[in-house]
């Protein structure tokens, strides 16, 4: 998609983004049908308002590490269309799934407001959030990273040698429940906990992570996605599988007296939570 401000962006699968399609889609349609001036002209000053948000988010952030750059570059570069998940759920990759600019610095600063030491990263894909999150950690610091498909983990770790912080990093190459369902029969705890994973199981990684202590006493749990392309707040007969699953977590994690959580419009989406009891 080619926003009115002339940048190139990738497919929109953030609410925001598909709003600014779905604008551009109207104006193009009430250019051709003569519609009265003022209506286009209100179009078009509501598309240029959209529009040129995601943009001036990422000029107003810190630049990325030329590492991150390097990473979200040759995850571009990919043909995913040809990889698949190799684990019981099987999902087509795409280079959307890259958390980019905006959400890595986001995750970068989670973990220097917090202070963390150990980051739980449930779902990697290419590695773009986890090296972030890698370059905020001090140099003891680790980062344990589930993915279920062995070539993206391969795919990634070889983007982490490219970077002075991709030692901190370890990637677990299987289904994530039974990742965290090891590190819970180790008694592991993490300070910071970032999900990005199948999107049908976060219920049950939500409930793993709180019934086996894998979130430290004053951690932070950060769950990607919890917009969903704007499918949670839409009529239900909209929804696919995965906004039905995650309309599903939003309620349950609503409704959970032992947290607190507040659910931030970056990107598609991401809530924050922190145990109370």
């Amino acid at each position: 998609m080619t926003s009115i401000l002339g940048r190139d962006t990738a497919r929109p699968i953030t609410p925001h983004s598909i709003l600014v399609a779905q604008l551009q889609k109207t104006l193009r349609m009430a250019e051709e049908n003569n519609i009265p001036l003022e209506i286009l002209t209100s179009l078009r000053q509501g598309l240029q308002l959209a529009a040129g948000l995601d943009p001036y988010l990422d000029d107003c952030t810190t630049p990325e590490s030329t590492a991150l750059t390097a990473l979200a570059q040759k995850t571009s570069k990919e043909d995913w269309s040809k990889r698949f998940s190799d684990g019981e759920t099987v999902r087509q990759l795409e280079q959307e799934m890259l958390s980019g600019h905006l959400e890595g610095q986001t995750l970068k600063m989670f973990v220097h407001i917090t202070k963390a030491k150990s980051i739980l990263e449930v779902g990697m894909f290419t590695g773009y959030s986890a090296l972030a999150m890698a370059e905020a950690l001090p140099d003891d610091g680790r980062l344990i990273a589930c993915e279920v498909d062995s070539y993206v983990a391969e795919f990634a770790q070889t983007c982490f040698q490219e970077s002075p912080h991709g030692g901190k990093i370890v990637v677990e190459v299987a289904p994530a429940l039974e990742t965290l369902h090891k590190l819970a029969a180790k008694k592991e705890s993490f300070d910071l906990i970032f999900i990005d994973a199948d999107k049908k199981e976060y219920v049950e990684y939500f409930q793993i992570i709180l019934d086996s202590h894998l979130l430290a006493a004053d951690g932070l749990i950060c769950v990607d996605n919890t917009l969903l392309q704007g499918q949670v707040y839409l009529p239900s007969e909209q929804r696919t599988a995965n906004g039905d699953a995650i309309a599903q977590f939003n309620r349950i994690v609503a409704a959970d007296s032992r947290v607190e959580q507040v659910l931030l419009p970056i990107r598609d989406g991401i809530t924050l939570i922190r145990r109370l009891v």
